[in-house]
């Protein structure tokens, strides 16, 4: 759950550009060459293992520390060699994928990066198996070899977007003698070739990096500065540091209504928009048992929740309604809910629970991470609900988000409230990894039609001719609701007057480049 959004970045409005008296406002240690730059975010890091995480916080410190074969240049698409030299398709059937690895890679402790390790990384990924890891992206990775520096990865199906997966965090090579094959590693510590080494950590608090000179990849220039990466409990939290001038770059999530207020009239401030692809959605548990397992259940949801009350009264108008898993401004988009349930509907709605021989109110359990508006809400979604005299919510909040993942995996919540910021600009990142064979989402949801489309939309090169079959997907989405499309939102990026490369740190491609940062 990264991130790809169009790559449309605007530009970075410098508000009030301070004078010398303006610099009055910020503590002596936090400006100036030699002194690291501290970016202030809200997001979590589950594991430092990429065999462990699959989530936004995770990441973000991933792409910093390991590299992948390859990356996404900020203001492209497309993915290019990091770690590898070169890689591509060999032969037509997008079956064999092959990447040449670069001669002169070391990782953060001196040893040499090889193929071994990188046949490693991904090999650790499928065994391990983590309900919190990546192994649902690599659903079509069959076998990995190492030959000399050439890794040749074999699938099991067609998959065009294969190049974008081993672009990501998922893809981040590992050091072969420090990460067990068969277990996560626990030590707290990493050994990563990135263009930044770890420092001190700590779990939810801090985590130092430091420019690794050692560094050889697509980025042609060294990390300029140190970077202090600070972790706040919620957006509130993260809002007084940056009121209080304890970060100098605030980013992933401000509170709404800070995010709703930027104007060109803000003493010190320069704020970028990037993408618009980061959406939020209802997961249902649909196990047996579960109250929302009868379709008419969450058909009945979907015709009374009211988005624009969500978006407006809790987000303050800084996310917009979404009516599919895909958003606007990725290819194949449509509106297969709004078609569905183009209003909300009470009299629908008991309608459908009726027909389904359902008894009202249904009762049902909803689970949040109770993290900035998540809370909010969560209260919104339950008052709505409530409202129409047809169900009774008991929301259950869990304040860690290491143990949301554990509870919704272990089916705890009928339903859950989660976002998702594409790993890569296609479609099929929307679908694949959150409604396919194996999801991410671990809502017991499965559909052979739905993994059919899923498999023949992964094999065409040219992804235009996948739109058919993507609207189909979306369509089929609408019809069985494992998940109910809310909003989707743009990325902002706050920073002091003082910091150069915010345009590039978050641009929906799911990378965080701290190295672009620096002093001006």
């Amino acid at each position: 759950m990264k991130s790809v959004r169009s790559k449309v970045i605007a530009a970075g409005l410098v508000i009030g550009v301070a004078g010398v008296g303006a610099w009055q406002l910020l503590p002596e240690e936090g400006r100036g060459s030699g002194t690291a730059l501290r970016v202030g975010t809200s997001d979590v890091v589950s594991s430092l293992d990429p065999a462990g995480a699959y989530d936004a916080g995770s990441w973000a410190l991933f792409s910093n520390v390991y590299q992948s074969l390859l990356t996404i240049k900020s203001g492209s698409d497309t993915p290019v060699p990091d770690a590898a030299s070169a890689c591509k398709f060999t032969g037509a059937q997008l079956t064999t994928y092959q990447c040449e690895l670069r001669p002169d890679l070391k990782f953060s402790n001196g040893r040499a990066v090889t193929a071994e390790d990188v046949k490693h990384s991904f090999d650790r990924i499928k065994a391990i198996n983590s309900d919190q890891g990546p192994a649902p992206l690599f659903n079509t990775l069959q076998s990995v070899k190492a030959d000399g520096r050439t890794v040749t990865f074999t699938l099991s199906a067609p998959d065009a977007t294969f190049p974008f997966k081993i672009a990501t965090g998922a893809a981040s090579i590992v050091d072969k003698e420090k990460y067990p094959a068969k277990a996560l590693r626990e030590d707290g510590k990493v050994d990563g070739s990135g263009p930044f080494t770890l420092g001190a950590y700590h779990a939810g608090t801090s985590a130092e990096l430091k420019p690794n000179e050692a560094y050889r990849g697509q980025s042609k220039q060294l990390a300029k500065t140190a970077v202090t990466v600070r972790y706040y409990k919620d957006s509130a939290q993260l809002n007084q540091a940056w009121a209080d001038h304890q970060v100098e770059v605030a980013h992933r999530d401000m509170p709404p209504e800070v995010l709703a207020g930027l104007n060109p009239g803000l003493e010190d401030t320069k704020y970028q928009t990037s993408g618009g692809s980061e959406i939020r959605s209802l997961v249902f548990n649909v196990r047996p048992g579960s109250t929302a397992a009868p379709l008419a259940v969450r058909q009945a949801i979907a015709a009374v929740i009211d988005r624009s009350k969500v978006a407006g009264e809790v987000h303050r108008g800084t996310v917009t309604p979404l009516y599919s898993l895909v958003p606007a401004g990725i290819s194949s988009h449509g509106n297969p809910f709004f078609d569905a349930y183009p209003a909300p509907n009470g009299a629908t709605a008991k309608k459908l629970l009726k027909d389904a021989g359902i008894t009202a109110p249904v009762s049902l359990t909803l689970g949040l991470n109770a993290r900035g508006p998540n809370a909010a809400e969560a209260d919104e979604i339950a008052k709505q609900l409530t409202a129409t005299g047809l169900f009774q919510v008991k929301i259950k909040a869990v304040e860690q988000w290491a143990d949301f993942q554990k509870a919704y995996a272990a089916g705890e919540f009928d339903a859950y409230t989660i976002g998702w910021i594409p790993d890569f600009p296609d479609a099929d990142n929307f679908l694949a990894p959150l409604v396919g064979a194996d999801s991410s989402m671990n809502n017991g949801f499965s559909d052979k039609a739905v993994d059919g489309l899923i498999t023949r939309t992964q094999s065409f090169s040219d992804r235009g001719q996948a739109a058919a079959d993507f609207r189909e997907l979306q369509k089929l989405v609408a019809q069985q609701i494992p998940m109910l499309p809310i909003w989707q939102k743009k990325d902002y990026v706050m920073s002091r007057a003082s910091v150069s490369g915010t345009q590039y740190l978050s641009d929906g491609t799911g990378v965080w480049r701290l190295w672009e940062l620096n002093w001006l």
